[in-house]
């Protein structure tokens, strides 16, 4: 009975002290991540040039920023971009997930090489591919040099191919964590399904393709949001390999926002653009944490 009092203040200290020490970060974080989406937001809607003016212009920045013909061009490149790099990613990493489901031989060694491109930088895969594609460096280079001197690979040069080969890289990076995911997924498949299907006859692509791909369904839908949020936010890859060139020839939202806020003195627009690929985000982004939480009540 006595040692009741004195447990009740430990146990409040033992409740309180995790809050305490992790305050300072989480109001330092909610600072620093929507504190600046609000500043952004009211950046958008303002005067802001080469500074931030705090003149209220209201929508003026984002009709501008429709008008412009190199936000088009962005958004132009940034639907082909998602379409090919989500639809060949998971295309590829379905196949290989389903090639190292048959338990071949060096299964872990392929894995592991499959998997390796996702552990660099986008930094590193931009720059790589940016000598491989390099005409005077690349391929075109090496197939000349046996012999096929007609021969001519010049997308990265070429403004209406560069965007394709910031797809390639993307697909070759991206196709690996693709892989791991649909591996992860086949091998929760219950065998005995797989079994009752083959003593019925079925062939193996049938199974595959019947029973197999559709219960994969809830990692076709995660697999899309993780892409489809790589491709809005795909900066880096781009600035890499082709910088938004020729011109700007494959410009994307994220390197438009960068180049209008950062080099061309126009923050406002720059912070329009930003707000719109933020609102893009949110729009695939929440639908899938509510479906989430749904299904886990």
């Amino acid at each position: 009975m006595t040692q009741a009092p004195s447990s009740q203040p430990r146990r409040a200290r033992t409740n309180w002290l995790p809050k305490l020490v992790l305050a300072p970060s989480f109001v330092v974080a909610m600072f620093f991540i929507y504190g600046l989406m609000i500043w952004n937001g009211y950046l958008s809607v303002s005067a802001s040039r080469l500074l931030p003016n705090y003149e209220f212009v209201g929508l003026d920045q984002y009709h501008a920023l429709f008008e412009s013909e190199r936000w088009s061009v962005a958004l132009s490149n940034l639907w082909v971009f998602s379409g090919l790099f989500i639809g060949f990613g998971m295309a590829i990493g379905l196949f290989l997930a389903i090639l190292l489901d048959q338990k071949i031989r060096a299964e872990g060694l392929l894995r592991t090489i499959y998997l390796y491109p996702m552990a660099i930088s986008f930094v590193v895969t931009g720059t790589a591919w940016k000598w491989i594609l390099n005409p005077g460096l690349g391929i075109e280079h090496l197939v000349q040099q046996w012999g096929f001197t007609d021969f001519t690979f010049d997308w990265l040069i070429n403004p209406d191919y560069a965007i394709y080969c910031v797809v390639i890289a993307g697909v070759w990076q991206s196709a690996g964590f693709v892989m791991a995911l649909f591996l992860a997924g086949l091998r929760g498949i219950d065998d005995s399904i797989i079994k009752a299907a083959q003593i019925d006859g079925a062939s193996l692509p049938r199974i595959y393709w019947r029973i197999i791909v559709p219960s994969l369904r809830p990692v076709f839908f995660s697999t899309l949001m993780v892409l489809a949020h790589l491709a809005i936010k795909s900066f880096d890859l781009v600035m890499a390999l082709t910088a938004g060139g020729p011109g700007y020839a494959s410009d994307v939202p994220a390197t438009f926002m960068y180049a209008m806020s950062f080099t061309r003195g126009q923050i406002g627009l720059g912070a329009a653009s930003a707000t719109v690929m933020l609102a893009t985000v949110a729009a695939i982004v929440v639908p899938y944490l509510y479906s989430e939480l749904r299904a886990r009540r």
